[in-house]
């Protein structure tokens, strides 16, 4: 029978891994055997700077977690060398940037699972999202579609000006040199 202690520490890390999987929006397990000290270091450094929880997991205790979690099916996973990449803010950034490590580093680091919104992902699934530019980049890419045709209305509407011989910029100094209504 373990410690009483050494068995409250272990519940309090299995409670902590399944909050930590809950509040996520999505996850990658990694079999990490065989990468160096500066690979893992510029992973962390990368994972960090897209707000991705990356830490080495114990299977015994990471079972436990996934069963509180409601994330079954992955017990099969647990063995050798594991470590857990979640993220709670952009689901696409964790199986992203482990998909990229992995495939430079070859057999030293493999994605064993992955998982989004609470459903185990197929490995097919988990290339196709590794596709996706990040959750930023799509903003950018809504957000310049939205402006393009208010864009085009600008150079248009100044074309015009100018092929009857007006100037946009007199206009607006004009307009800033004027008198204040009283």
């Amino acid at each position: 029978m373990p410690n009483a202690k050494i068995l409250s520490e272990k519940q309090a890390i299995v409670e902590s891994l399944a909050a930590r999987l809950q509040g996520a929006s999505a996850g990658v397990f990694v079999d990490y055997r065989g990468i160096t000290v500066a690979e893992d270091t510029q992973l962390r450094r990368d994972l960090s700077q897209s707000s991705v929880e990356y830490s080495v997991v114990k299977n015994t205790l990471t079972k436990f977690a996934l069963d509180k979690a409601g994330l079954s099916g992955l017990d099969h996973i647990l063995t050798g060398t594991t470590s857990m990449a979640t993220s709670a803010a952009d689901p696409i950034a964790p199986i992203r940037i482990i998909s990229e490590y992995s495939k430079k580093m070859g057999d030293r680091f493999n994605i064993k699972a992955a998982f989004m919104d609470g459903q185990v992902l197929s490995q097919q699934d988990i290339d196709e999202i590794a596709l996706l530019p990040s959750k930023d980049a799509l903003y950018a890419k809504v957000l310049g579609t939205m402006l393009a045709p208010i864009t085009s209305l600008a150079v248009v509407l100044g074309q015009i000006v100018e092929q009857a011989g007006g100037s946009i910029e007199p206009a607006a100094e004009e307009a800033a040199e004027a008198p204040a209504a009283e």
